[in-house]
């Protein structure tokens, strides 16, 4: 493999794929607008989407410099990133801010960040670094056991802040990069089969807010004005948006309240959408998601080697199921679990963590070839 691949400098941007910049790049500007409609109307909300605007900044200069250092580069560091990762996991739960019942956070000068975001992207480029070994024998249970570790440490640590939602988020990103190492899909669904019959094993260890959100799922009008208010006005919302929606910044369902304000910017950013641009606007948001999610194959099926591609793979399912969960909890088909949606929610440290994973995407696609699969 050439230096100019190793090390490609600036002009590599030459070579990234201008369908994932552009798609992410509106969804971005998509984000910001809405943030600004959802919080306008809330003093302490107002300036929301100018912090969103500097977060935008910051992810996308993070976003450059992964291309321009490369993710062969990156890769080689990708043990170290992750210990660091697990020990600020560790420092969050000793020394974390504790919000909403959960110590989620780290206070770094004021400005409050979420190292589970970022550790997700760490655990991500060691499973590729692992998991594209020449010598893996991917169907060997020993694969699987090495494999369980690298994710089930940051696994665990998210879930005692607890943040189940996040924590979750790493299992289909682990299956994923398994099936496409070389496991076979009987083994996946014999682990799949498993974990799902020790979920009612969970339930005692499970924060009572967590039970909540599970029984309102069932039965949100058990409490429809405390744990059920929240998914009854956010269905109300993106259904009463109709075919064409209430116009932007005129979504009473938003701005009269009923959309909690404290979580409109952030989690039930896709109520606000759908209250104001209606099933329209929302369709072709998520066409931006399709058209960015299908350039993250196209980067994985023309990566250069195999770390490349369970690279691309992982970030890919990354942001699928972020986007698959956010979208299916704003309109009732799931339980509100709290992932915010890829480049559109409010919070600076998904972002910057969105941002790394698709410079990271766009240097496996700059750095490949069209006719590597």
């Amino acid at each position: 493999m050439s230096a100019a691949r190793h090390h490609p400098g600036w002009a590599v941007l030459r070579r990234c794929d201008p369908w994932m910049a552009s798609a992410a790049l509106t969804l971005l500007g998509v984000g910001i607008a809405f943030i600004y409609s959802a919080g306008r109307h809330a003093a302490t909300l107002s300036s929301l989407w100018l912090k969103q605007l500097s977060w935008a900044g910051l992810a996308v200069l993070g976003c450059l410099a992964v291309v321009r250092t490369g993710y062969h580069r990156i890769l080689r560091q990708a043990g170290a990133l992750y210990v660091i990762a697990v020990a600020v996991l560790v420092l969050t739960l000793i020394a974390g801010t504790r919000i909403n019942g959960a110590r989620c956070w780290l206070n770094f000068f004021g400005i409050q960040l979420q190292p589970s975001e970022l550790a997700k992207v760490a655990t991500v480029l060691l499973l590729a670094r692992e998991l594209a070994r020449p010598d893996l024998n991917a169907e060997h249970w020993s694969t699987l056991a090495r494999t369980a570790a690298i994710a089930g440490i940051p696994f665990v640590l998210i879930l005692l802040q607890p943040d189940l939602g996040t924590a979750m988020v790493l299992l289909p990103v682990t299956a994923a990069m398994l099936f496409v190492a070389g496991m076979r899909i009987r083994q996946l669904l014999t682990i799949g089969v498993a974990g799902i019959a020790l979920l009612p094993v969970t339930w005692p260890f499970l924060d009572s807010y967590q039970k909540e959100r599970i029984r309102v799922f069932f039965d949100p009008w058990r409490d429809p004005l405390g744990s059920g208010w929240n998914k009854i006005q956010s269905e109300l919302a993106v259904g009463s948006g109709g075919l064409w929606g209430k116009g932007w910044l005129r979504g009473t369902q938003n701005t009269l309240g009923y959309l909690p304000q404290p979580v409109a910017p952030t989690d039930f950013i896709f109520s606000v959408i759908g209250e104001e641009a209606g099933f329209i606007g929302s369709s072709l948001l998520l066409l931006l998601f399709l058209v960015l999610l299908w350039r993250a194959l196209e980067a994985a099926s023309r990566a250069a080697d195999r770390a490349g591609l369970l690279l691309a793979v992982g970030l890919a399912t990354l942001i699928f199921v972020h986007m698959f969960v956010n979208l299916g909890m704003t309109i009732g088909l799931l339980p509100i679990v709290g992932l915010p949606l890829p480049l559109v929610s409010y919070g600076g440290s998904f972002l910057i963590a969105t941002g790394l994973g698709l410079g990271l995407l766009l240097s496996v696609y700059a750095q490949g070839s069209p006719a590597t699969m």
